[in-house]
C-alpha cells in the first residue's frame, strides 16, 4: 500500500526517509524539510516545537502516517500529540522517549531487564563524580543526563579531564538543565556497532547492523562530530550475531517498557561496544540514527511506508526487515570550520552529476539563496551509493562525492575502509 506520510525534521536522516518513502510510492510532506526534501515531496516551513501546528497540518492533509525524525520533539511529546489527534505515528511517547532523554533512566532500564552495559554511577556534584572516577579507573565516560545536542559526552583519559567535564556540566552549567545530573560510566574498549530495530510496543524487528564514523579525521582522529559517514553491512556483525544482540538488548527493553505501562513504539537504536567480555550497550536513541539511516534505508527491499505504518499501528510482523544483498556506504561532506562554527553561504554544484551514476545525494545543511543551493550548516550533504560488497559501495560513493563541489568541503576518505 502507499499513502500520504508526514516526515518531521530537516536533516540528512529525514531526507533519507523522504527519499525511501517516495521510492515506495508514498506522497511525502516534510516539516520543515530542506531543499533536497522539497524535490521528493512537499516541504512546509513549520517549527518542530509547534506541536499544535504540526498536528493541525497532519489532519488537514489527512496523512496516513507521521514519522518523527529528531529526538527533541519526541522527548517533548510530539508523538503523543499526533496520536491524540488520531494520526498513526512512528515514534515513542514522551515517557518512552526517556530512554534517550535521560541516560540515567536508560541505565535503570538496562539494569532492570539484564541488558549488558558498563558500570555507572549517577551523580549531582563533582565530589561524587570524582569518587566514581577513582572507583572505575581511567578512561571514564562523563555524560550529561539529558539531551545536549550530541555534545554532552566526554571520554576522559585523565582525572583532570574528568574533573573538568564534571565541573563544566554540574558547576558551569554548560548544558543547562540537561547537565544538572551526570552519569559517570566505566570506559569500554572494542568495536562499536549501531543496531536499529522497529517495535510496535510488543514485537521487534531489526535492520542490518551499521557502523558510523564520529571523529572528523581519518583513522578516527580529531574531535567528534555528529557523524562523518556510515556503512552497512558490518562484516564483523553478521546476521546471526545481530539476531543474538536483538534478543539480548532490544527485546528485553521493549518488554520492560511494556511491563511499566509505557510501551515503546518506534525505532530503538542501540549503540553497542563489542568488548573482550562481550557486547555492552553504550546508549539508546529512540529514533533513526544519523548518519546510519542514510546507509540503511537504501538497502531496504520492501515498502518502507507499509513497514513503518505496521509498527505505528501494532501490526508488525516478527521477522527481519528485507534488504538488498548489496552494501551501502554514506560519505558526509561537511562545511569549512566544522565541527566548530561552520562557514555558510558557499555555493554547492555537481549534485546532478553525482546522481547521474546512481548515487544519492541527501541534503542536511543546505539552503536556497537567490536560486543557488548553498551551505547552511556543519554537515552539508551525504553522498550515498550501493555496490557489490563494502568495497564496491565505497568506490561508488567516493566517485560520486568527487563530483560535488563547494568551497572548504571536508570529508573523510576512509569510510568503510578496512572492514
Amino acid at each position: 500500500m502507499a499513502g500520504r506520510v508526514l516526515v518531521v525534521g530537516s536533516g540528512g536522516r529525514e531526507h533519507a526517509l523522504c527519499r525511501a518513502l517516495a521510492r515506495s510510492g508514498w506522497s511525502v510532506v516534510a516539516v520543515p524539510g530542506n531543499p533536497g526534501m522539497a524535490a521528493d515531496g512537499e516541504a512546509v516551513a513549520l517549527d518542530v516545537a509547534d506541536h499544535a501546528a504540526i498536528t493541525r497540518l497532519a489532519r488537514e492533509r489527512r496523512v496516513d502516517l507521521a514519522v518523527v525524525g529528531p529526538e527533541a520533539p519526541l522527548v517533548a511529546g510530539l508523538a503523543d500529540a499526533l496520536r491524540t489527534a488520531g494520526v498513526p505515528t512512528l515514534g515513542p511517547s514522551r515517557e518512552a522517549a526517556r530512554l534517550e532523554g535521560s541516560k540515567a533512566f536508560a541505565k535503570e532500564i538496562m539494569v532492570a531487564c539484564g541488558v549488558p552495559t558498563g558500570r555507572s554511577v549517577t551523580v549531582t556534584d563533582v565530589g561524587e563524580g570524582m569518587a566514581a572516577v577513582a572507583a572505575f579507573g581511567l578512561p571514564v565516560a562523563v555524560k550529561a543526563d539529558g539531551l545536549a545536542a550530541g555534545k554532552g559526552v566526554v571520554v576522559a583519559a585523565s582525572a583532570d579531564e574528568a574533573r573538568a567535564a564534571l565541573e563544566d556540566s554540574l558547576v558551569a552549567g554548560a548544558f543547562g538543565d540537561a547537565g544538572r545530573v551526570v552519569v559517570v560510566e566505566e570506559g569500554l574498549a572494542g568495536r562499536e556497532v549501531s543496531l536499529l530495530a522497529l517495535s510496535d510496543g510488543e514485537r521487534v524487528v531489526r535492520f542490518p547492523a551499521a557502523r558510523d564514523y564520529k571523529p572528523i579525521g581519518e583513522g578516527n582522529t580529531g574531535p567528534n562530530t555528529g557523524g562523518m559517514g556510515s556503512v552497512s553491512p558490518v562484516p564483523d556483525v553478521p546476521d546471526a550475531l545481530a539476531d543474538r544482540l536483538l534478543e539480548q538488548v532490544h527485546r528485553p527493553v521493549v518488554a520492560e517498557m511494556a511491563r511499566r505501562g509505557t510501551p515503546f513504539t518506534g525505532v530503538l537504536y542501540a549503540g553497542i561496544m563489542l568488548t573482550d567480555r562481550g557486547p555492552q550497550v553504550l546508549e539508546f536513541n529512540v529514533r533513526f540514527g544519523d548518519p546510519e539511516t542514510q546507509c540503511l534505508l537504501p538497502r531496504v527491499d520492501e515498502d518502507l511506508g507499509a513497514l513503518l505504518l505496521a509498527a505505528a499501528t501494532g501490526r508488525l510482523e516478527d521477522r527481519p526487515i528485507r534488504v538488498s544483498e548489496e552494501a551501502c556506504v554514506a560519505v558526509v561532506m561537511a562545511s569549512a570550520g566544522y565541527p566548530g562554527p561552520p562557514r555558510t553561504g558557499d555555493e554547492i554544484t555537481g549534485i546532478d552529476e553525482a546522481e547521474a551514476g546512481g548515487a544519492q545525494v541527501l541534503h542536511a545543511g543546505t539552503a536556497e539563496d537567490d536560486g543557488r543551493l548553498v551551505t547552511a550548516g556543519g554537515r552539508v550533504l551525504a553522498v550515498v551509493a550501493r555496490g557489490p560488497g563494502v568495497e564496491g559501495a565505497r568506490t561508488a560513493a567516493y566517485a560520486a562525492a568527487a563530483r560535488v563541489r563547494f568551497a572548504g568541503a571536508q570529508m573523510r576518505r576512509d569510510i568503510g575502509a578496512g572492514l
